[in-house]
């Protein structure tokens, strides 16, 4: 299929209820690029076009005009197997992505394969300038590097990000949150010694004292660990 035929699809698979709501949720792209595809029919899309020998056009079509091709664009993207073609289209898309939505859906499958590979890519990633390269370096740091292959030096490269941008500060209390959950011992030090900026520290203690994974003690705990913000 080729560009025109897709948003064509995208437009007969159309949900106006649906595109109402993300106007409101997704601020940061304009309300008239946005279709409002459902994202379960978006990736039932995603893998029908990733075997289409055309779709290497509309990857490189960028930018896009319509957010919901910047979505299906993630997804065609995370169904890629290979990690050196995968690891390029990464790289090609990173810069035209402007919502915390499209950023957080691009998940490669290619990546959890051999994620070791991906460390060279993050280190450059999250020193960018870019909102979303940031945050989506964050976020494969939270995927991929939380579990058996935690080392501190990871906590401590997202603990040194510095910005004033709310999608950033979102990304790196997340990844505290989640961090306290599977790793507790290694990362509540960056709370008790007050390393993350106020509204991050704060916002990481909320997360995880609503997240279901962390004890009722451990709770208790974090909530004395907030701090008042100057």
């Amino acid at each position: 299929m080729n560009r025109d035929e897709i948003v064509a699809e995208l437009f007969r698979m159309r949900d106006p209820e649906y595109a109402r709501m993300q106007t409101k949720i997704i601020p940061t792209v304009p309300a008239d690029s946005i279709i409002g595809v459902r994202t379960p029919a978006l990736r039932v899309f995603a893998k029908e076009l990733s075997g289409d020998g055309e779709i290497g056009n509309f990857l490189s079509g960028l930018p896009h005009q319509y957010f919901d091709e910047d979505q299906l664009h993630a997804f065609v993207i995370s169904q890629e197997k290979n990690f050196d073609r995968c690891a390029a289209q990464v790289e090609a898309f990173l810069p035209f992505i402007n919502n915390w939505a499209t950023c957080d859906q691009l998940s490669p499958k290619a990546f959890k394969r051999e994620p070791e590979r991906l460390l060279p890519s993050i280190d450059r990633w999250i020193r960018s300038d870019r909102i979303y390269t940031v945050r989506f370096a964050i976020g494969m740091l939270m995927q991929h590097f939380l579990d058996d292959r935690f080392e501190v030096r990871y906590a401590d490269m997202v603990a040194k990000v510095r910005s004033e941008e709310y999608y950033v500060h979102m990304m790196i209390a997340w990844y505290f949150a989640t961090a306290l959950a599977k790793q507790y011992e290694q990362i509540l030090p960056y709370l008790e010694e007050k390393r993350l900026d106020a509204w991050v520290h704060n916002k990481a203690i909320q997360k995880s004292v609503e997240s279901y994974r962390i004890p009722e003690e451990r709770k208790e705990y974090l909530r004395t660990l907030r701090v008042s913000r100057k």
